[in-house]
């Protein structure tokens, strides 16, 4: 296993680390067993950094890492989990859900703590509630040692709350196809220049750059000196930025786990040779070929004046049709866009036509009927339903862990 140091920290952490968002699941459950067994395979062969959160799992992945932690294995790793601002109403709903986390996760400490998941509307909303004077006064009573966020919004967006705070960490969606998408190239750059750490989330496209290519991308990687697994392109492309310091894989497949290890104990960063980037810049190129919808991510067609999110329509569009990927396609859409967690929905039906994305989009992409197309794939009354039955469960879930923290307070 490779390490590199967190600069504001000095720790060195694993390449690798365990996402906890996509455990072996049965009937809808944790395998518990199975799972377990994955966590420690991972820790004995160097994996040190485990990453949670309060909704995954519908709320079963904090209490599950806590357990599988247990016998002396939570002193080998460091824990990251993050306060999500959807289940924050109050200044101190913010003590209490971390209270109730440090509970979950039978520790006395979170070592990496995140805002989850910051849009502009989240960050503006944490900020009123003084969130930076609860991360500062958390760590001072030892509760979380370090602080960062998870982003999913605009580069000047990422840039400004990078500015905000002496943040020591942060974690932006990056791979191959997503240079110019959210923080992307410059944000990982940007934030490796203040010394404050990057952690990658979704260096598999959900897992879909990890699945068997289609013919024309497999046409590529044959003209390797090198043969790899599309994996393996994916992971060491992303290995290869010395700004990186930590890949998250959800890995729920021993397969997949034995292989990462693998990977993350050969892929030195800077170490690609330049016909290596050059096949990996086709295999991006050839995908694209193959999309649905041509976007490249680069949010000139943002804001969009309807509150349509659709750099992230057309990336889960595409990934439903050029992936196979129907059902989490379908779940991400409900979930990111679909008013599951959001003040405002962002879906595709939303587009009043108004014309302002296609007059800004340097693809020149049909952006309009290409939404249309979107809404008509994704948007249904039973996915209306689903998303208020996921409202519910996860405001039970917030009623009950704040209730819990209260008594216990």
């Amino acid at each position: 296993m490779l390490y590199r140091k967190m600069k504001k920290t000095g720790d060195e952490l694993s390449i690798l680390g365990f996402g906890c968002m996509r455990l072996p699941e049965k009937n809808r459950r944790i395998q518990e067993k199975r799972a377990v067994k994955q966590v420690h395979y991972a820790i004995d062969h160097g994996v040190n950094y485990f990453d949670t959160a309060m909704p995954y799992h519908v709320g079963a992945s904090e209490p599950f890492l806590g357990r599988a932690l247990s016998n002396g294995f939570r002193n080998r790793v460091k824990i990251a989990t993050k306060l999500s601002p959807w289940l924050v109403k109050t200044r101190e709903d913010m003590d209490l859900l971390l209270n109730a986390q440090l509970k979950k996760l039978k520790t006395d400490h979170i070592d990496y703590y995140l805002l989850h998941g910051l849009l502009k509307e989240y960050w503006e909303q944490m900020e009123s509630f003084d969130v930076l004077e609860f991360l500062d006064k958390a760590k001072k009573d030892g509760r979380i040692v370090n602080a960062g966020f998870s982003f999913h919004d605009s580069l000047d967006l990422f840039k400004n709350i990078i500015d905000a705070y002496d943040w020591a960490f942060c974690q932006i969606q990056y791979n191959y196809l997503d240079e110019t998408y959210q923080a992307g190239t410059e944000g990982l750059k940007y934030a490796a220049s203040k010394d404050i750490g990057v952690v990658i989330m979704e260096p598999l496209r959900g897992g879909n750059l990890g699945k068997k290519a289609p013919p024309q991308v497999q046409a590529v990687w044959d003209e390797a000196d090198v043969k790899r697994t599309p994996a393996e392109w994916a992971l060491r492309w992303i290995w290869n930025h010395p700004e990186v310091t930590v890949v998250l894989s959800g890995m729920n497949e021993e397969t997949h786990i034995e292989e990462n290890i693998r990977i993350a104990g050969e892929a030195f960063p800077d170490t690609l040779t330049g016909k290596e980037l050059a096949l990996v810049k086709q295999a991006e190129k050839t995908f694209r070929g193959l999309m649905k919808a041509g976007c490249t991510g680069c949010q000139y067609c943002m804001p969009c004046p309807s509150g349509v999110n659709i750099p992230a329509c057309f990336e889960l569009y595409n990934n439903f049709h050029v992936f196979g990927d129907k059902i989490n396609a379908r779940l991400w859409y409900l979930g990111r866009l679909y008013d599951m967690f959001r003040s405002a929905p962002s879906y595709a039906s939303l587009c009043e036509r108004c014309g302002t994305c296609e007059e800004a989009c340097p693809q020149h992409l049909p952006i309009q009927d290409l939404l249309e197309d979107v809404a008509n794939e994704f948007e249904d009354k039973q996915g209306a339903v689903l998303v208020w039955i996921a409202k519910k469960i996860y405001a039970f879930q917030r009623w009950l862990d704040l209730r819990k923290a209260r008594k216990e307070d």
